[in-house]
Formats: C-alpha cells, structure tokens, sequence
C-alpha cells in the first residue's frame, strides 16, 4: 500500500482512509505492507495516531522532501520542482524500497492511492516493473475543470490518471459522482474496473466518546463548529462570513449566545481578513489542531457542525462528514443541493443545506438553525445511515 499520508502525518482527515484499511484488511484476510514517505517530507506531524497501526505492520519510509519549502528562495521557487506535486522527489527511493519490499515479501497486489499524484506515478512504475496487478486508489477526480490550475500540472495530472485508469486492473473512486465522471471520460475502460469505496469513520475511535457528559464547549453560548481544512475555492466562506454579517447587524447574531469555531483551519489568515471585512471578529473562534480522539469528542460537544463543500467539488464528499454523521449533531450543509455531498446529508435526515455561493440563502438556512436549536427540535443525523456508511 504505497501512501504519503500515514502517521506521524497530521494535517488533514485523508490519512485515515489508508490508516483504516490497515487495521482492518487483515480481518479480510490480507497483510498490509505500507510504502510511505519520511516523516521529515511532512509539514506537520503529531504522534498521536501512531499506536493505531497494528503492531506487526511492515512499514517503509522512503526518503522524500518538500521541494517547495527545502527550495524556496524568498517564497520564490520553479514551477517544476512541484510539479505533479512538491514531493515529486519522492518516486526515486520510493521506486527502490518498493522493489526491495516486492522481492523480499512476495505481495499479491499493489495499491497506490491519491491525493497526492506522485504516489500513482510510484504505483505505476511499481506495477510495470513487477508485473503485479494495481489498484489505484484516486479517492476523488484528479484534473478537473480549473483545477490544478497551472495549465502544465493540470496536463501531468491528466496524463497520470489517464495512465492509472488504463493500467491499474481497477481504480476506486470515493463517491458515486466520480466514478460516473470517469466512466464518461474514459469509455473504452470497462465499467466493472471502476469500482466506489466510500470513505468512513472507525467505531473504536468513538467508543470512548460520550460515556460522560462534559457539557457544551462553551457555556452559555452556542457553537457551530467547522473541524478542518478550509480552502479558498472548494470551501470558500466568503458568501457565509457575508451572511454571518447581515444577521449581526439586524441582530439575530450576538456573540455572547452564538459562537463560530474554526479548527484547524490551514487558513486562518483568510478567515481573520473576512472576519475584519464584515464585522464579525467576536463571532469567530480560530483555534489550533488536536490530537484526532480530541477533535472527535469536539464534533461530539459541539452544538452544530458545519459542512463547506463548493459546486466545483460536487462530486466529492469531505471525509470528515462521515465522522460528523457519526458524532450525531445537528448538521448545517453550505454545499450545491445537487451535488453528492448534500445527497450523502439528505439520506442522513440533515435538510438545512444551502448553496455556498448564495449569501441570501445561507442567511435564512443558519437563521433557521440557530431557531431550531434554541427550540431544541434541530434535526440530527440518523445513526443507521451513518452505520451504513
């Protein structure tokens, strides 16, 4: 299982799905070799999560960097050396560890997966050289419309999904939006080889969660709390922050009753600049990240948990969401109605969804939220739906 994204690697809720299927594939019958990257290519790492591979799990890190801050000069670097990805580097000792775990253990398949693109450029390689079937993993689309948005990266990025989907004996994809989108890009690839796997949550990381009641975050006020990364485009809140502003000035938002949490952002310089813009720098906590049982008990405390997913993205589904259907708080969708995310929320019994890009709608969905919390009738998640995910 060749994965950038494995402990010590903190920063985003993609390491979980390679984390999880190591856990749990041996009951399956299978062995996990895991191929990932040293931890020094990593912007942030946390110990945390490193008792969750099962003991035993071969793992092998290769050496890789982060070309973008070893090579930087004054912020400023050549658009090469980050091209599929800053850790390009990576494919030339991952390529050789690879080959080296393949002679000595004997694997009956390899598995690659995305988001970050070098990781199929090492399971291609890997699969040509040893002749062993490859499962590419792409979780969700790699080149869409405008994205990457560097025209030469966006050709890498189609030319290596172009090769994984014609030489990987099956690719899976996160959603069903996805897989239809390539089935529908590549139609000489044969239907059964594009395969859904959905994203989830782990049981046992919630076992422990809610055996007390540590009462709301904050007393006295509520909290609608949004656990993750932000992202400029893909969960722009630029139309929500605008929205947060009209309901203070007519006063339906007091920062003494209403509080909105930011976790671990990844972009908080952003959230402080719209915060300032529209006046509403007391409604806005920006807080740093936890250790990830922390961040559960979080979603699990919280009042409400906000979902941002763009129409760009409309046929992903953040991975956090399916933490949050597990947490079973009120839910509160910014998200194309259309898309595959607000469906995933729809069959869950979460109806308050609005388009992100609409401040007039958001307006009225978080007036109704903040309503519907106060009368103690929000409507929560289904436990069955988020067990069948």
């Amino acid at each position: 299982m060749n994965a950038f994204q494995f402990p010590p690697f903190a920063g985003s809720s993609a390491i979980q799905r390679t984390l999880r299927f190591v856990q749990h594939l041996p009951s399956f019958g299978w062995e996990p070799i895991v191929l990932t990257a040293t931890p020094s290519a990593y912007e942030s790492t946390s110990t945390d999560l490193l008792g969750s591979i099962p003991g035993g799990t071969v793992v092998k890190r290769a050496f890789a960097f982060d070309a973008v801050r070893r090579l930087s000069i004054a912020r400023r670097y050549p658009s090469f050396i980050a091209r599929p990805d800053r850790w390009s580097n990576w494919r030339f000792s991952a390529v050789r560890a690879g080959i080296s775990l393949i002679d000595r253990y004997r694997p009956a398949v390899l598995w690659s997966t995305y988001p970050i693109a070098t990781a199929h450029v090492i399971g291609s390689r890997l699969h040509r050289k040893s002749g062993l079937p490859w499962i590419a993993d792409f979780r969700d689309p790699m080149a869409q419309e405008g994205y990457p948005p560097d025209p030469r990266t966006w050709k890498s990025y189609r030319a290596i999904e172009a090769d994984a989907v014609r030489r990987a004996a099956f690719t899976v994809f996160t959603t069903p939006g996805a897989a239809s989108m390539y089935r529908d890009r590549y139609p000489d690839v044969g239907e059964q080889r594009l395969r859904v796997i959905e994203n989830g949550y782990d049981e046992a990381s919630f076992a422990s969660l809610g055996q007390h009641d540590k009462g709301p975050l904050i007393g006295g006020r509520v909290t609608l709390l949004h656990s993750g990364v932000i992202y400029a485009s893909e969960r722009d809140p630029s139309r929500f922050f605008e929205a947060l502003g009209r309901l203070k000035r007519r006063g339906c938002l007091r920062a003494d009753r209403v509080s909105i949490r930011f976790r671990a952002s990844g972009n908080d310089e952003l959230l402080r600049t719209l915060a300032r813009q529209h006046g509403i720098e007391d409604l806005i906590e920006l807080l740093p990240s936890l250790p990830y049982r922390q961040a559960l008990e979080e979603m699990v405390r919280a009042d409400g948990l906000l979902v941002l997913q763009a129409s760009n993205c409309n046929q992903q589904i953040p991975a956090k969401l399916y933490e949050y259907l597990r947490a079973g708080r009120p839910m509160l969708g910014l998200t194309d109605p259309a898309g595959d995310t607000a469906a995933t929320m729809r069959r869950a019994g979460a109806q308050n969804i609005a388009p992100l890009d609409d401040a007039g709608e958001i307006e009225v969905a978080v007036s109704k939220w903040i309503d519907d919390i106060a009368a103690g009738c929000a409507s929560r998640p289904d436990r069955g739906c988020a067990e069948a995910n």
